[in-house]
């Protein structure tokens, strides 16, 4: 029998690592595949994460464990995908999710591609979650599982991938927690077994955001208004709906503000560096709580504040998805026009899962939460579950 070959995506981490010496251990042909993705180091906290020290780990790891290594430079392609579509998200006042995309267009589409291309029968990364199979009408269909580790769960940043990908991709650390991934690397002595996780972009490590937006962004000075809590628009009636579609469109519109609507207490160099929910960066004192972002408006460069973390400013019952951005991978069980499903749902990577209901339509997908949740934001990424299985995602319009 020919072993099937499996090549590991190696980061220089220490999950990546151990994902290569399981699979070794499992009876694959492992090639360890490093990728460069970033050349300037300008925009970078340059000591936190630098590729080099990551490529080299990578090679060590390879070492170690026996398996042929190489770097593959992708540089060119991150850059038109992920780091322009990042800037033009940006500039129209939307927070893009770099590493969700970083997934669907370079990792499971790029990256595969050179690997297969190498003979692979599979590619593997180190991410926390868990691959199902099921039979369903004569044919088999691949299930996205939440990793076993609740802490390190990474099925969100995977919320984009198709059928296709998942059914050539292996994720063999999935199953464990992860004290047990360091425990096997130290066993192993693997170099990365106590290296720290890397924080940042999806492969350019940490940056410094302004600094890197301002690479095609230029600072603007605006004004930061303070809305109070107060504000007419919070203590609106609920009116009397004609029909479904006006009711959910009523509980997924934000606020629409005016300079009118509160007042002016600072100055930014540019509403497109900042996000909903944003408490940092602000630079403005003398208030009882810590003012946090409820709006950006990029066209006028206002930023509108709110203060303390329950300011109603800050929260909505319900988002939309642009029928042409919502993403199932389980395609058999994609919602018909006016139907509707009970889903746990989160809008961002590391919030508990929401009760939360879809809602087709015409136009696209309502996601109605049964609370109101803070700091909904246009741009990032809507991932829905049913128990531990991912369904499905949109971008939040």
């Amino acid at each position: 029998m020919k072993k099937q070959r499996v090549v590991v995506g190696l980061s220089g981490g220490v999950d990546s690592s151990v994902a290569a010496y399981l699979l070794k251990e499992q009876g694959y042909e492992v090639i360890g595949l490093f990728m460069k993705n970033w050349h300037d180091d300008s925009v970078t906290i340059s000591d936190e994460c630098p590729w080099l020290e990551d490529s080299n780990d990578a090679m060590l790891v390879a070492d170690k464990l026996g398996i042929p290594f190489q770097t593959v430079d992708l540089s060119e392609q991150y850059k038109e995908r992920i780091v322009d579509y990042m800037f033009h998200e940006y500039k129209m006042g939307r927070t893009p999710n770099p590493d969700v995309l970083c997934n669907r267009e370079i990792k499971f589409d790029v990256f595969m591609k050179i690997a297969l291309q190498l003979g692979a029968d599979f590619v593997a990364t180190g991410h926390y979650c868990r691959k199902g199979t099921l039979q369903k009408g004569g044919k088999e269909i691949y299930q996205l599982l939440s990793g076993k580790d609740p802490n390190k769960d990474q099925s969100y940043f995977l919320c984009q991938l198709s059928q296709q990908q998942l059914e050539k991709t292996l994720f063999p650390v999935g199953e464990l927690l992860k004290p047990e991934v360091r425990k096997i690397a130290s066993e192993q002595g693997l170099i990365t077994a106590e290296k720290r996780d890397s924080q940042g972009l999806c492969f350019i490590g940490k940056v410094r955001l302004p600094d890197f937006l301002q690479q095609q962004l230029a600072p603007k000075e605006g004004v930061i208004v303070e809305v109070p809590s107060d504000f007419s628009e919070y203590k609106k009636e609920t009116p009397d709906f004609t029909s479904e579609e006006d009711e959910l469109k009523y509980l997924s519109a934000k606020p629409h503000y005016s300079l009118d609507d509160g007042k002016t207490v600072g100055k930014h160099q540019g509403a497109h560096y900042f996000t909903k929910g944003q408490r940092k960066g602000l630079a403005v004192g003398g208030t009882q709580e810590p003012l946090f972002v409820i709006d950006t408006d990029v066209k006028e460069n206002v930023i509108y504040t709110g203060q303390g973390k329950n300011h109603p400013g800050l929260y909505r019952r319900g988002l939309f998805v642009k029928q042409d951005e919502v993403h199932w991978i389980r395609e058999d069980l994609r919602l018909e026009e006016n139907e509707t499903l009970e889903v746990l749902a989160r809008i961002r990577y590391r919030q508990p899962l929401e009760k939360a209901t879809l809602h087709q339509t015409f136009s696209g997908l309502y996601v109605i939460f049964n609370n109101p949740q803070s700091a909904i934001t246009e741009g990032q990424f809507v991932a829905w579950y049913v128990n531990e299985e991912l369904l499905g995602s949109g971008v939040i319009a």
